[in-house]
């Protein structure tokens, strides 16, 4: 059954964004991913009795960095509280949070999906510090403390999506400021990117929201949209056989596509908050905030518009910039080339496609990639030719026009040669010509195709598609 006719979905994701500073919020420990366990602990971040916990003033700044890219407000005044609860990798039994006065507030990011922008509201930016790890081994769970303190912001949107994609943009956009502002490697298979999911659905034209359950710990896009969709289409089967939906803690289960009850939903009162007695409130100056403002990077939206202004399509300019990596390379492309918007139909066309399974990483240089681009503009290859360069020279440091020489794949543009290729393929082809003469129209491509292979795809497409007309007399083809 199709939910979405009769109901609509509310979305509101908590986001978790490791900080990549060297080290931990409240001690001086190492926070590399992948050492040994339990190697880069000290009795600070494991909360041994009589210690006393230092604000790490990096994770302070990237925080402020965060909420000033997210059109955040800064709070002039900030603390920290304990939130308590007991589970194997907290060692201290409470975690040092922010309860009631976050650092940033009442921010919003942009959000394009499907040709529509979206605004979606960013309640609060807080920080924290991370619990450690258990680990899973065949007869037993051990526990990894390395990870606890590392420094955490916790990002609460506000319940203004409405759909599983807008979602995924949200979190893509999300994670694209944190790469360009430089603050976290959000390497969602390693744990600095995470995300609660909470949900809740309704009738179309409700203004009340329903009863909202909280998917946690997800560090997949993809798994996050297939999770959201479930968890709708449950909700809504629940209520259409007249049940009730229960706030509930529930996880995502990738083997089965389905999300299965962890506990009953916690409340902000389970927590028992209350000020952390060791570390002071801070005052944060608007001098302070000034200075980190003006060290800003450009940011994906600043660059998408920059790409616009060049004559580069909307929906292009929107793949470049939403990667920091490609949107570098391509600024190391536009400041030697006059053709951007050619050199950004091949980078988002055949680049795009290579780098699916090549870890992101672009291997042909600017110079090549410009080359490329520029000899199909000038005519000295066909766009046919231009794609399969780029798979051909791809991890070589061969120069483009060199190798289009040496390997004759300069595009032929003479008439009488295209004439010649033209009638050979009419030769070839009798059974495809004699159903065009019986009106089946479709045959031309098939001779069209025929020529363009006899030329070893290095016909001029117009000037052969001309020729080939011309020939068979059928113009109003």
């Amino acid at each position: 059954m199709n939910y979405s006719e009769k109901y609509e979905m509310t979305v509101g994701l908590e986001t978790h964004i490791e900080l990549k500073t060297q080290s931990k919020i409240f001690c001086g420990c190492s926070t590399k991913f992948g050492d040994a366990p339990n190697t880069n602990i000290c009795p600070v971040c494991t909360g041994m009795p009589g210690t006393l916990p230092t604000l790490n003033r990096a994770a302070l700044d990237y925080a402020i960095l965060a909420g000033l890219a997210t059109n955040c407000k800064i709070a002039s005044l900030t603390k920290f509280d304990r939130k308590n609860y007991f589970y194997p990798d907290l060692p201290k039994a409470y975690q040092i949070s922010q309860y009631d006065m976050p650092l940033c507030t009442d921010g919003y990011i942009d959000v394009e999906t499907d040709g529509e922008i979206s605004r979606i509201g960013i309640e609060r930016i807080h920080l924290e510090e991370d619990a450690g790890k258990l680990v899973h081994e065949k007869d037993c769970t051990g526990i990894d403390y390395n990870r606890c303190g590392v420094p955490l912001i916790e990002v609460v949107s506000r319940p203004d999506i409405k759909s599983a994609e807008q979602a995924r943009g949200y979190l893509q956009k999300l994670r694209c400021i944190m790469l360009y502002l430089g603050i976290s490697d959000c390497k969602m298979n390693e744990g600095s990117l995470r995300c609660d999911v909470n949900i809740s659905v309704r009738k179309k034209g409700s203004t009340a929201l329903g009863e909202r359950c909280e998917i946690k710990n997800m560090n997949s896009f993809s798994f996050i949209v297939k999770a959201i969709q479930y968890e709708f289409d449950r909700q809504c089967e629940l209520y259409e056989r007249g049940g009730t939906v229960l706030p509930e803690t529930r996880r995502y289960d990738q083997a089965t596509g389905r999300t299965e009850l962890m506990r009953t939903k916690e409340q902000a009162n389970d927590y028992r908050y209350f000020p952390e007695p060791d570390i002071p409130p801070l005052e944060i100056s608007i001098e302070h905030v000034s200075r980190l403002k003006e060290g800003l990077p450009i940011l994906p939206d600043e660059r998408k518009s920059s790409y616009i202004a060049l004559g580069i399509k909307s929906s292009s300019a929107e793949m470049i910039a939403s990667s920091k990596y490609i949107s570098d390379y391509f600024q190391a492309v536009i400041e030697r080339c006059s053709d951007c918007e050619g050199v950004a139909n091949l980078l988002t066309g055949e680049v795009f496609r290579m780098l699916q399974g090549d870890d992101d990483e672009i291997r042909l240089s600017p110079d090549q990639l410009i080359c490329i681009a520029q000899m199909a503009n000038e005519g000295i290859i066909n766009r046919s030719t231009e794609k399969k360069l780029v798979s051909l020279l791809w991890g070589t440091d061969t120069d483009p026009r060199k190798y289009v020489t040496d390997n004759s794949l300069v595009q032929i543009n003479d008439i009488d040669t295209l004439k010649g290729i033209c009638e050979k393929a009419i030769m070839q082809s009798q059974k495809a010509v004699s159903d065009l003469r019986g009106g089946k129209l479709t045959a031309y491509k098939a001779i069209l195709g025929k020529a363009m292979g006899l030329s070893h795809g290095n016909a001029n497409p117009v000037l052969l598609d001309q020729c080939m007309k011309d020939l068979l007399g059928t113009d109003d083809i």
